[in-house]
């Protein structure tokens, strides 16, 4: 189980990555973190394995590249969520930072096990 304690996290200012919640024991699994992308960089390809992500738009603009082939356009203002077992990654397309906080929690049982989905179904 977590800490069973309520957290307030004070967003910083830098350009580095910030982990916000670590998962067990301070959570019950769920993970978060700022992310900031530099204009024409990427975060990194990955996948969400058995975990469901929200993507939170904080500035800037830029694409979520879904498998090989779908994008979506994201930026300031949206929220994106990304279902289990989705290679993902985010592009900055824009010339000023994209800054995004993502929180990633843990799929257990039957939902944990499906294929991956596409984009927009």
């Amino acid at each position: 189980m977590s800490s069973g304690k309520v957290l307030i996290i004070d967003l910083n200012k830098s350009t580095e990555y910030q982990e916000l919640l670590e998962g067990h024991p301070q959570t019950c699994g769920m993970r978060s973190g700022r992310v900031y992308v530099h204009p024409g960089r990427t975060c990194g390809r990955h996948s969400t394995s058995h975990h469901e992500e929200v993507l939170v738009f904080l500035s800037g603009r830029g694409l979520l590249l879904i498998g090989e082939e779908d994008s979506l356009q994201v930026g300031e203002g949206k929220i994106s969520y990304i279902p289990p077992h989705t290679v993902h990654d985010v592009k900055n397309t824009g010339t000023k930072p994209l800054i995004y906080i993502y929180c990633v929690a843990p799929v257990r049982g039957k939902l944990a096990k499906q294929e991956p989905a596409k984009s927009g179904e």
